[in-house]
């Protein structure tokens, strides 16, 4: 696959909704006829942590689904609700023609559109495929081109949010795509996200959310160094929070994912860092922007340092833990 990524569609400019303003529906239909098609089965493959409530809040909508993931257990739930479950991502494209992929890696997309079984040995014309996971551009871009050949339609759009944000409906998607097919998208998209932003050709969404990923790493790091100097200065963590969040350092990792246990309720510190988004993802995503600042030549130093902790993190045990869990790893590596 091309190792190069070459970010387009800036001419074409930004296109951004959100639930508080929904395009007329004379508008959504005159630009795809296939958004007429609502409530007919979505296909939806991978139910992780962040696919099991984007895939719920679809059938919240009203939405039939036709569910595969490569581990039965996780289909449990959805079957006993009623939902199709199947048995081979091949089986879903056979089923629905519009699908929905949530996955961890480059690797597990390729094989769910391209393997063995994969979506493109069943899949039908016309259909529209959205990809959902963050992966490296150039692999969207390569997927997308075998999508073209099978008379389908491929749009990348990864996720921002968080958990919390996919229980509630309330995700960023990041779109990139062929611009007239956006409208389709959008209907399934606003079902599971208050934000629909469309970033331009293949391969923009991703390069966005991996951008975004790279500041979340450094902003987490930099308030559990905060929190974790303050700490052992003597200030009491909830006290530091809230100064912070009232001060010039706030941040969403200050304010709504402090990695301090105790500080806040409902977030993965306060859980034992369970839940939430791994500490083996994040290493993943600044790999991937690690990638891309090499292919285009942009210094990141910030991030490459990111990237190491993470890594570092993963090689000492925190690979399963959410990735605030940065704050426990510089406490107990007082050698930094």
């Amino acid at each position: 696959m091309a190792a190069s990524l070459r970010l387009r569609g800036a001419a074409s400019g930004l296109r951004y909704w959100n639930r508080r303003q929904r395009p007329a529906a004379a508008s959504l239909a005159a630009v795809c006829s296939r958004s007429m098609a609502s409530k007919t089965p979505v296909g939806f493959i991978g139910l992780g942590n962040m696919g099991n409530p984007m895939a719920k809040n679809l059938m919240k909508h009203g939405y039939p689904l036709i569910i595969y993931d490569v581990f039965p257990d996780a289909c449990k739930e959805f079957q006993d609700a009623g939902e199709q479950v199947v048995s081979s991502p091949a089986d879903v494209a056979e089923k629905a023609d519009r699908i929905i992929t949530m996955l961890p890696t480059s690797i597990n997309a390729i094989e769910a559109y391209s393997g063995a079984n994969g979506i493109l040995k069943k899949v039908k014309k016309g259909s529209l495929l959205i990809d959902s996971s963050t992966i490296d551009p150039a692999v969207s871009k390569e997927l997308a081109k075998e999508v073209e050949k099978m008379g389908a339609v491929f749009m990348d759009a990864p996720v921002s949010g968080g958990v919390g944000a996919a229980r509630s409906g309330n995700l960023t998607f990041m779109v990139g795509g062929v611009e007239d097919e956006f409208a389709a998208a959008q209907e399934l998209l606003g079902c599971m996200g208050s934000n629909v932003v469309y970033c331009g050709a293949v391969g923009t969404g991703q390069a966005a959310k991996i951008c975004n990923n790279m500041l979340l790493a450094i902003s987490m790091i930099g308030t559990a160094e905060a929190m974790n100097l303050g700490i052992r200065l003597g200030l009491d963590p909830k006290l530091l929070a809230k100064i912070l969040n009232m001060s010039s350092g706030r941040c969403w990792s200050s304010d709504t994912y402090n990695p301090v246990p105790g500080v806040m309720d409902g977030v993965p510190s306060a859980n034992n860092y369970q839940g939430g988004f791994g500490a083996t993802l994040m290493a993943k995503d600044l790999g991937l922007a690690q990638d891309s600042a090499t292919s285009t030549k942009s210094p990141i130093l910030l991030g490459s340092q990111a990237h190491q902790i993470y890594r570092m993190m993963c090689a000492k045990g925190y690979s399963k833990k959410d990735f605030s869990s940065v704050f426990q790893f510089l406490r107990e590596e007082e050698s930094f």
